[in-house]
């Protein structure tokens, strides 16, 4: 007993110590030749720096994510690249920040922007590498993907150009939603349609038809449906709104836990609890004036913010964006900081002391007349100063010369004149 026990200990670090391999890893690190080798898979990148903090905190979800695709069966091998080094890669990718997920699907690269969770990722990789449009073939499946979906979207009907339109739009969207097709016979107990072909959203306990005359596009509406009624609302849900090009009259219902995000948002401090209206598409916002405790204030401050009698804040003119700009720089080194401070002091504490050594020598260097270089010279006999000053004495002595040779000639005549009377 002992014996087997024993083995089944060896047994288990074996498995763990194999587990804990970095050959058998899951996620594989990508170098310049991925370019031409990825053609025939479906991959997950992770392109990464080695100084990103929030690269850091995916690194173990990522590896989470790797081991659950691989062991689930999955087609999607799970790589990563380090941007920094493989910049020109990274470039062509279309990589312009960190970390930044991408799914590349043939010539397709299709961007990741949800929370960077595991099962988030797994979900987003097994929906966007399958079909754009997967099959309903049985009441029993639609009923059980019914469940499943929070929000599911259905084309119900045979070959159409509206099941063309269908196919474009879940080509462009599928990194959002799924998409279902299924026979008139699959969804006549669950729905009542006028018409055939038709799209349905199942969503909140209802379902909804698309009207091409009311609703418009076909992708502006999908865009519009993908959200429930009342949402658990995130950065990166915010970030989705963002982009449904919704208008202005249109508003979506939740609740965010906390207040940092809108904290960083607005640039400024919300209380909690509190109710805030956010215009996505132009980056404004609106606060009660007042705090609301009942149903008629918060309907009053909605109505205030639809007829333009609210006060708007912020927006994205040009000197919101150059706070935006000085914001982010602040809140980018503060993560640094936090994350890695001695890298933090590398990157932008070296730069400063060189800079602030080069400030200090200019102010304080003396000024230099060159009154030192001229003294050597003049000791060196080399300046013109010193030529002219040595022509000027020797024109002088040349000068005294000529006026004692002038008074000893004066002299003799007047010694000469006596003799000469005499001779006389």
């Amino acid at each position: 007993m002992a014996a087997v026990r024993a083995s089944y200990v060896c047994g288990v670090a074996v498995i763990a110590a194999l587990l804990g391999s970095p050959g058998l890893a899951f996620v594989e690190d990508l170098d310049d030749t991925f370019k031409d080798t990825r053609v025939n898979d479906v991959w997950l990148v992770d392109f990464y720096a080695p100084w990103c903090g929030y690269c850091k905190k995916l690194e173990p979800i990522w590896n989470d994510v790797g081991l659950e695709l691989k062991s689930s069966g999955s087609p999607v091998r799970v790589g990563k690249m380090d941007a920094t080094a493989y910049s020109g890669m990274a470039s062509e990718f279309g990589v312009r920040g960190y970390p930044t997920i991408k799914l590349l699907k043939g010539d397709l690269a299709y961007n990741y922007k949800g929370p960077r969770t595991k099962d988030d990722i797994v979900e987003f990789a097994n929906r966007v590498s399958g079909p754009a449009v997967r099959a309903l073939p049985s009441k029993h499946m639609f009923e059980h993907m019914i469940k499943r979906h929070d929000v599911l979207f259905v084309y119900v009907g045979g070959e159409s150009p509206l099941k063309e339109k269908y196919s474009d739009v879940a080509s462009e969207l599928i990194v959002y939603t799924y998409f279902f097709s299924a026979s008139e016979e699959v969804v006549s107990e669950s729905v009542s349609l006028a018409e055939l072909p038709a799209v349905v959203v199942f969503k909140d306990g209802s379902y909804f038809t698309y009207d091409e005359y009311e609703d418009g596009s076909l992708s502006s509406w999908v865009n519009k449906e993908r959200f429930l009624g009342y949402l658990q609302i995130d950065g990166f849900t915010l970030y989705e709104l963002g982009e449904t090009g919704n208008s202005d009259d249109y508003l979506q219902f939740g609740h965010m836990d906390g207040n940092d995000y809108i904290n960083s948002l607005i640039m400024g401090e919300v209380a909690v609890p509190s109710v805030v209206i956010l215009n996505t598409s132009n980056e404004q916002y609106f606060l009660p004036s007042e705090p609301i405790h009942s149903m008629e204030q918060l309907v009053q401050f909605i109505s205030s913010v639809l007829n333009g009698s609210a006060q708007a804040y912020g927006g994205d003119g040009i000197i919101q964006r150059i706070k935006r700009v000085a914001f982010d720089a602040r809140s980018t080194i503060m993560s640094v900081f936090r994350s890695s401070p001695l890298l933090g002091c590398f990157l932008f504490g070296l730069p400063l002391g060189v800079i602030s050594l080069m400030c200090y020598g200019i102010c304080t260097a003396e000024t230099d007349d060159g009154t030192e270089d001229m003294d050597g010279l003049k000791r060196e006999g080399l300046t013109d100063e010193e030529d002219e000053e040595e022509e000027d004495d020797r024109r002088r002595a040349a000068e005294l010369d000529d006026m004692d040779d002038g008074e000893n000639e004066e002299e003799d005549a007047r010694e000469k004149d006596p003799e000469e009377k005499k001779t006389d």
